[in-house]
């Protein structure tokens, strides 16, 4: 009798293993509910601290920041709020450090436009470039270790970027770099940083910031709890877009962003746990929306997950990806949903994307994605990269590990590849489920290598049924 109860147990702890895509799978998507009603957002106290109030000028010409700053720390002190911007046009000559219980509110027709000059986002603190942390220009809105914040409403936020302001830095000409100038990319700056990482180099002595020209991102929430950002506009950003980090509970809704300048990702969650991103759009010039989790020794350092992401109801158009997981992926992600959403565009490049590399490591596993519309993508629908922008150095041996990826009910009408589908040799990527797709108009086959346990089915790719088990 004990044998049979044994070998019971064994059977029902089997079928709960990745080895059934189908049944993974469709528990993976029953589990969404209940992670659903886990993201519930900050709500406020109904006290209003408007900015005209504390000698903000509407105009343009005159720097509303120690209003702003003002407003906040009077709503904080009173125990929260709203921080309301009225319809105007305000100049904003640095940054916006939100604190605990307040919402910064922006009503229908007013536009905070952010200063280009460099010197206005000092002092120096702690964030992040491309998943590895030290002290650098103040993000243009910024929290450090708050509970409840917000930023809200229907009006626009402007970081006033493009090819004469803060773009150039990346080092291209296609956005206004000339011979002779400086950039992020010259050995004094980004690489450095990388090298500190590398080799162990406390935060407190990775300083930055003038001269080393690594553009700040636009929102960052770093070590917050309980985040809403909800109605606004955000365009013509310096760096990436919407970047919490580290923060727990955030509810990204009903967000349009249109930024087309270098590395401009729309939203980038990273280190995080519990996300909605519902009832977005995004035009950008980077990843719509990509999943991160720090980057090589810096990520491992740290060691915090992404996990129970959901995105839904968006709508993506320019970009290198619609959701994306990665290229920072040190710290693992796991457990991202992604349903009815409508991706299209001739400078859209791909749907769903995951990439990494053997820099990266990171266990990455449980993503579903169903119910997406894509119209015209410049590359692949669905595209699995773990060799993403090559190994670099000796210390590249930390081989990423993906499994468990389910896509259904995923429709498209032009692409060169359906599936791209790229492990590592020794460790191939495995347990890939795509069922009840139909892709139309591809113009090339698909492309697999270094796949386990691939199971597509019930598959139409231009017009011919496709099934592929590997």
């Amino acid at each position: 009798m004990k044998f049979h109860r044994t070998l019971l147990i064994s059977l029902v702890v089997l079928a709960a293993l990745p080895g059934s895509a189908q049944e993974t799978g469709k528990s993976g998507w029953d589990r969404l509910p209940a992670l659903l009603k886990q993201i519930v957002p900050p709500v406020f106290p109904h006290r209003n601290f408007s900015i005209p109030a504390y000698g903000a000028v509407d105009g343009g010409t005159t720097d509303c920041l120690p209003a702003i700053k003002r407003a906040i720390e009077a709503c904080h002190h009173s125990g929260g709020g709203r921080v309301i911007v009225p319809a105007g046009t305000w100049l904003v000559k640095g940054s916006i450090h939100l604190l605990s219980n307040v919402d910064l509110h922006l009503d229908s027709n007013a536009v905070i436009k952010f200063s280009t000059n460099d010197r206005d986002y000092l002092p120096l603190v702690v964030t992040r470039f491309e998943g590895v942390e030290l002290m650098n220009y103040s993000p243009l809105i910024y929290a450090y270790g708050q509970k409840n914040i917000a930023v809200t409403g229907s009006g626009t936020l402007d970081g006033q970027a493009d090819n004469s302001h803060w773009w150039n830095w990346v080092g291209s000409k296609r956005f206004g770099w000339t011979d002779g100038m400086p950039a992020q990319h010259d050995p004094a700056n980004e690489p450095a940083l990388m090298t500190m990482a590398a080799n162990g180099v406390p935060l407190s002595k990775r300083v930055f910031g003038p001269g080393h020209y690594m553009r700040p991102t636009f929102i960052e929430f770093y070590r917050c709890k309980n985040i809403l950002i909800q109605g606004v506009n955000v365009i013509n950003a310096p760096f990436w877009l919407l970047h919490p980090t580290l923060s727990d509970n955030i509810t990204v809704d009903g967000v349009t962003t249109n930024s087309l300048g270098p590395n401009n990702d729309g939203c980038d969650p990273e280190c995080c746990n519990g996300v909605v991103i519902r009832h977005c759009s995004f035009r950008d010039g980077d990843d719509c929306i990509a999943i991160k989790s720090g980057r090589d020794a810096d990520g491992r350092r740290i060691g915090v997950p992404s996990k129970n992401i959901v995105v839904q109801d968006c709508r993506m158009q320019d970009g290198h990806g619609g959701i994306v997981i990665g290229s920072e992926t040190s710290g693992g992600v796991e457990n991202v949903y992604g349903q009815n959403c409508i991706m299209s565009s001739q400078h859209l490049e791909r749907a769903i994307r995951i990439k990494s590399n053997a820099c990266r490591g990171g266990v990455l596993k449980n993503f579903y994605f169903r119910n997406l519309e894509v119209g015209t993508v410049h590359e692949a629908v669905v595209k699995i990269n773990m060799h993403y922008a090559g190994e670099q150095g000796p210390g590249c041996n930390y081989p990423p590990r993906l499994e468990n990826v389910f896509v259904s009910h995923v429709r498209s009408r032009k692409s060169q590849y359906a599936l791209y589908i790229e492990g590592l040799d020794d460790v191939p990527v495995s347990h890939i489920s795509i069922r009840d797709c139909d892709f139309e108009n591809v113009a090339k086959p698909n492309f697999i290598r270094d796949a386990r346990d691939l199971d597509v089915r019930q598959t139409i790719i231009n017009g011919h049924d496709t099934e592929i088990r590997q």
